[in-house]
Parts: structure tokens; sequence; C-alpha cells
């Protein structure tokens, strides 16, 4: 099988039909691509005349569609504690007027009438129970967010006023009617709607739905995650030795799927035992199964033989995409999908993007990204029918290519902000370049790596 950290030739599938020198070129170009061992010629042209690998664009397509042929998923009560990064599956109405009552905007004295004012001797704190009533000249000091007093004309800032040697107390600036109070419904009243179905869930919206009385939202449930990490190669601690490597998806696969939105309920190891993984599929709960490594057509390379005896259906069978193309998408059962990312790493983390982001991204009926482009700060090279993923950092208004970016490494990835989606063929530098932020780098409520 391809595994994390292992580089092969590519497959003739993977070359679609091109002309010799074309052709030649690739095999030198793909050297570092993640398609697994190469087949005889012969093999690898008759699998192409059965299939034809998936466009990305519409690969990706496939994928959110998949999600939605579920149906809507049954809304959940989450408490706001759990509730960051879901969505809103009934409106976030007010349960209360808010503020709830006439509160002041400023530490201050509460003044009634014209000054100068006599000063009560006991102030209003916030958290008080309603204050005595003002009489004309009087004041009282009160707090930000103390309850306003019965018959206050206004607040009086801490720094507009002064006390004379009689201990009244005199503006130094005008006084208008209602300065500084916040009255009772000035940000909404009961029962006004706040935020509609389809809200992503944001520390802002926290607080809000906090400062409305709510305890608990009704939401979208996070889709269900299981990993199976499969290859007898790996190692999960220490150096690579003896023929052995360390394994980079199992660490790396749970925080991103995480990051993008899912709950991961497990991360199995099952090695290459095609008994065992056929056993873990039939037995999954999990709204959508990731597979690491195992989607070549090698001697120990189980995933598609293991899914034709499940009786699964294929919905994505390669995709047009470096590195990755050996991704697939399966409907395993009613409402269950499973996405084979190929072993090498950043082949991974191109499926992860390619099939599982818009698939998660749908299940949980989270907001689809705004698409938007920059102009690369170089050129980067194309293959000659496939869309390319290349690791770039974002320098001011550019985007700017990462070396380290073959497909069995991290080292670029692992210091990028977005991948370009540089089209077939290549991009020139300067030119306006589409690109795919990793949910971290894009400041939003998806880092949730504990």
């Amino acid at each position: 099988m391809t595994a994390p950290g292992i580089r092969a030739e590519a497959s003739a599938e993977d070359r679609d039909d091109l002309d010799v020198e074309e052709a030649l070129a690739l095999v030198r170009e793909s050297k570092d691509d993640s398609s697994g061992p190469a087949p005889s010629s012969s093999g690898g042209r008759q699998r192409h005349e059965r299939h034809k690998a998936t466009p990305w664009p519409r690969a990706r397509e496939i994928a959110a569609r998949a999600a939605r042929s579920g149906g809507r998923r049954t809304p959940v009560s989450v408490s706001l504690a759990d509730a960051l990064g879901l969505v809103l599956a009934v409106p976030l109405d007010a349960l209360t007027d808010l503020p709830s009552f006439d509160t002041s905007a400023m530490d201050g004295w509460a003044v009634a009438g014209p000054g100068p004012w006599e000063i009560r001797d006991k102030g209003v704190l916030a958290g008080n129970a309603q204050p005595e009533p003002l009489t004309d000249g009087e004041a009282v000091r009160i707090a930000t967010g103390a309850r306003i007093p019965a018959d206050t004309t206004a607040v009086l800032r801490t720094e507009h006023g002064r006390t004379d040697a009689q201990g009244r107390l005199h503006a130094t600036r005008e006084v208008s009617h209602g300065q500084d109070i916040r009255p009772r419904g000035q940000e909404c009243r009961n029962g006004d709607q706040l935020l509609p179905v389809g809200t992503l869930v944001t520390p802002a919206v926290l607080g809000l739905a906090a400062a409305a009385g709510y305890d608990t939202v009704t939401a979208v449930p996070r889709p269900r995650v299981e990993v199976f990490v499969l290859g007898d190669e790996l190692l999960t601690e220490g150096l690579p030795r003896d023929g052995m490597i360390r394994d980079a998806l199992g660490p790396m696969l749970p925080p991103w799927l995480r990051a993008m939105g899912a709950e991961v309920i497990a991360v199995r190891r099952l090695g290459d035992d095609a008994k065992a993984l056929r056993k873990a599929l039939t037995a999954s709960g999990a709204d959508l199964i990731i597979t690491t490594g195992g989607t070549a057509a090698g001697p120990v390379d189980h995933v598609h033989p293991s899914l034709e005896r499940i009786g699964a259906e294929l919905l994505v069978d390669g995709v047009k995409v470096r590195p990755g193309h050996p991704m697939l998408l399966a409907r395993t059962k009613e409402n269950q999908h499973l996405v084979g990312l190929p072993g090498n790493p950043l082949a991974a983390v191109s499926g992860l993007l390619t099939l599982a982001e818009p698939l998660l991204r749908t299940l949980g009926a989270r907001p689809a990204p705004e698409p938007y482009t920059l102009p690369l700060s170089e050129a980067v090279q194309g293959h000659p029918h496939d869309t390319r993923l290349v690791p770039v950092v974002l320098r001011g208004d550019r985007a700017v290519p990462l070396h380290y970016n073959g497909p069995a490494m991290l080292r670029g990835i692992a210091a990028a902000d977005a991948l370009a989606v540089v089209p077939p063929g290549g991009a020139r530098q300067g030119e306006e370049t589409e690109l795919l932020d990793l949910p971290w780098a894009a400041a939003g409520i998806g880092v949730c790596f504990t």
C-alpha cells in the first residue's frame, strides 16, 4: 500500500490519454506523487478504459451533494459551553428585553432635575435591587450597569462633575435629558429574533445567547467521524527503523477533522488486515469513516475490495488533483459515507480538503467559505491535465508558494496559511489564483484542537 512517508511511481491510470512525450515527462514528474506502485501500462490502460478520475471541482460538488442526500439531521439541544462551531437549527429569539431594565452606561452620578445637586449618601452598584427614586435637585453615585433610580434625568459622568465646599455636585458641561442611560429594550424586546436559522455559533453568538437568557441552544449536531489508520509499516512512537516509518496521519487527522466541525469518536489502527477492515466498516455507527492509505491497487490495498464486499456505492473513485489522485468517496450505508485518503501525508491533506471538508460542512449545515483569489508571487508549474494544490503563505496581497510540497511532505503545509488551487497547465507569476484557507489560518471558530 502507499503509506505515510512513502513516495512511489505514478500509476498508468493517473496519466490519462497523453502523447508519448507528455507521458514520459509525467512519469518523471510524478515520481513524487502519491499514486502507488506502477502497474504495467496495459493493465493501467485497461483500468483507465473502465474508469476515469473525477475533475477536482466536480468531486467537491459530489461530496457536498452526497451529504445532502440523507435529508435534514435531527437538531440537538447543546449547552453554551459545547455549542461553539455548531449551526443554529432554530432562530435565536430574545427571552427578555435587553437591557432588561434602565441601566447606567457610565460610572458617575444619577441626577434629577437641574443642578447643582445634593448627593445622597449611599450609592447604587450593579446587581443592587431597585434603588429609591430621586427627587429634583438630588444625585446619587452610580456604577456602570447599575439600575437607574426612578425619576432620574441623566447620568453625569465622573469626569464631568465636581463637588463644592458644601458637598454639592456641579456639572462641568451641559447635561442633556437621558444622557448615558441605556433604556430598557434598547437592544431588543422580548421575542425579537436575534439570529436566524443557519447562523454559525461563534464566541460572540455565545455571548449574545447568554445575555438573552439562554443556557442551551438548539443546533445541528456535529458529524461523527471514525478514523481507520491502515498500514503494517507504521510506528506510533520513536524514530523510523527497520523499514518502519512514523505514522503522520494518526496524530494529524483528528484535530484537523475537529477543526472542520466534526466529532471524532474513534481512531483505530487496523494495519493491512482486510478482515479487520471489513469488520470495522460494518460495525461503524459514524456519519463519516476516514481511511488512510490502501486506496490504490497493490497487494495489501484493501479499501476497494472491502467496499465491494460490503456493497458500498463508489461516488468518486480517483480525482484529477495532485497530490492525492487515488482518493475516493463511497456511500457505505444509508446516511454513512467513507472518504479514502491516500497514505502520503500531503496527498491525504488534499483528499481531506477535496472530499471530507465539503461533506462535513454540509452535514453540519456550516456556511461555505466565500471563495477568494490572490495573485501568486511567483509562477507555479502545473500538471498537464490535473489541478494542483500547493501550500502557500499569505504576505500582504500576495500568495507565496512554499517548497517541500511533494505528496509525502508535511514541511510546506505545516508553515502554510492556505492551499493555492493551481489549474491544469500551471499559473503565471501575478496570476489571480483561488485559495483554500486552512481552518486555523482563517481565524475562524474551527480552531478547537482539544
